[in-house]
């Protein structure tokens, strides 16, 4: 669960696929600056389906060992940690089919362009968002 912080002003943050990996399966990989922030529970921490899905197909693929409990027990897991779950919608996949930096992850494209449709920063320790004009936090 996720302590307060006094000094910090609240925020709306998306995490990237990897930080919530790290937040609910290994929370020392997460940077002190990402650790505080998603603890702080004045900010509200975003989870995107395209998240939910990268990870179900990772899981599925055989690429992301240890994560089955995760994607089995997803909804419960983001609902225990108090994240709120941020859809797919089609204002976001435009933006993400029409973003021009050179970084054809798409699931990477979509968690940027919901970055940038909010108008909020991503909670993660890929400099590749960076191409995309995204605010990052780590």
């Amino acid at each position: 669960m996720r302590a307060a912080r006094e000094r910090s002003a609240a925020m709306k943050v998306l995490l990237g696929t990897c930080a919530l990996i790290w937040a609910t399966m290994s929370p020392a990989a997460l940077s002190p600056s990402a650790r505080e922030t998603i603890a702080d529970e004045a900010n509200v921490i975003l989870v995107s389906a395209a998240s939910a899905w990268e990870i179900a197909t990772k899981v599925r693929l055989g690429k992301l060992p240890g994560a089955e409990k995760l994607e089995r027990d997803f909804l419960a897991v983001m609902a225990a940690a108090g994240y709120t779950l941020l859809d797919l919608d089609t204002a976001s996949a435009l933006r993400a089919g029409r973003l021009t930096a050179d970084h054809r992850d798409p699931f990477d494209r979509m968690l940027a362009a919901q970055a940038l449709g909010q108008d909020i920063p991503i909670l993660s320790p890929d400099a590749l968002f960076d191409q995309f004009g995204v605010r990052r936090i780590w």
